[in-house]
């Protein structure tokens, strides 16, 4: 039978969040519970629950940053253990035989991956996120936190960090690559360490001053306003890759004449209104702009063990569950540094 679990939930696009209840399913044989003990929390959540993205299943439990120990395997399970520390990122099963999966890119399953809320699970009942104290997953879609990372730490690599991870993987940023990002985010903060740490030279392209300090600290080689006329004039043909951070509509054709000839702009924040984009634009220097969406099971494994490899874990303010509300409230409002996570032992109370 189902097992009834706290979970902070949401009750509707409008209402606050509540402490309650969520259901998980009985383990099955080659699932994995994971007692979870650290939740990210992600402008997708509030993006999801606020309806930004189409009509929700409420009540509905988000987070897809999910970190915890193992609590019990299935019989078949055997690739983890009592104890080990995991984690659970943007999805939770996909249909494993399309050309998509097989390529170990299960996120762009063409068959539609099952996401880690607010999908259609295994058992037919809609998948509820982290923001609870348990939850129950296929084997294939749980990853191996390696013990360098601060557990507290750990969970929003699960989405920010895979998210800036694949796109930066996949056009090469490395030494040579001159390599920009806009915005200084939950994702953007993680961008500018994994691109520094990959060899690339990094600049960040922020609104104000305000991140000037915090940027190269972070990693950043530059940085620069985009609220000063100058910059965008200053910075044309300069990089060779751009990653847009950004979850809000900017002027799109300014930053893709900062691409030099063959470079790319990569979307990976995800604004709500449409952004048009001039087709002189890319002509003219053979410019492209991209997009892309977390990374296969694989690759996320890949960044976590790079992260770890390197020493890069976001920079993250503890919250309890009790004030996730107030948490939500600070990140429209742009106020956190960088990524919040919850401490799932105060849902516990």
């Amino acid at each position: 039978m189902p097992t009834e679990i706290p979970a902070i939930v949401a009750p509707s696009a409008t209402e606050p969040l509540f402490t309650g209840t969520v259901e998980r399913r009985d383990i099955g044989t080659k699932d994995v519970r994971i007692d979870i003990r650290w939740a990210g929390i992600c402008h997708s959540d509030i993006h999801t629950v606020q309806g930004d993205w189409g009509p929700q299943p409420y009540p509905l439990t988000v987070g897809h940053e999910i970190v915890g120990t193992v609590a019990e395997v299935g019989a078949e399970v055997t690739r983890f253990a009592v104890g080990d520390r995991v984690g659970v990122g943007c999805l939770v099963n996909s249909c494993g035989e399309c050309a998509s999966c097989a390529a170990g890119e299960e996120q762009y399953c063409e068959n539609g991956a099952t996401g880690t809320y607010a999908a259609k699970d295994v058992d037919g009942t809609i998948t509820q996120g982290g923001y609870a104290t348990s939850v129950v997953v296929t084997e294939g879609f749980v990853l191996r936190v390696p013990d360098e990372i601060p557990f507290e730490k750990a969970a929003p690599l699960l989405c920010a960090g895979i998210t800036t991870y694949s796109p930066l993987r996949h056009w090469n940023a490395g030494p040579g690559k001159k390599v920009a990002v806009i915005g200084l985010g939950g994702l953007g903060h993680m961008a500018v360490k994994i691109a520094h740490a990959m060899g690339a030279e990094v600049t960040v392209l922020s609104r104000s001053e305000a991140k000037r300090d915090d940027a190269l600290n972070l990693g950043a080689d530059h940085y620069f306003a985009t609220e000063d006329p100058d910059t965008l004039r200053t910075l044309r043909n300069e990089f060779d890759l751009i990653i847009n951070s950004v979850s809000a509509a900017i002027d799109i054709n300014a930053h893709l004449k900062l691409l030099a000839l063959d470079g790319t702009l990569v979307n990976v924040g995800a604004p709500s209104e449409p952004m048009p984009v001039s087709a002189g634009t890319l002509i003219g220097r053979r410019r492209s702009f991209a997009g892309s969406n977390i990374g296969g099971i694989a690759e996320t494994q890949e960044m976590l063990d790079f992260c770890a490899e390197h020493g890069i874990a976001p920079e993250v303010e503890i919250t309890s569950a009790d004030q996730v509300n107030e948490a939500w409230a600070r990140v429209l409002a742009s106020d956190v540094r960088y990524r919040f996570v919850i401490d799932i032992e105060t849902l516990k109370g």
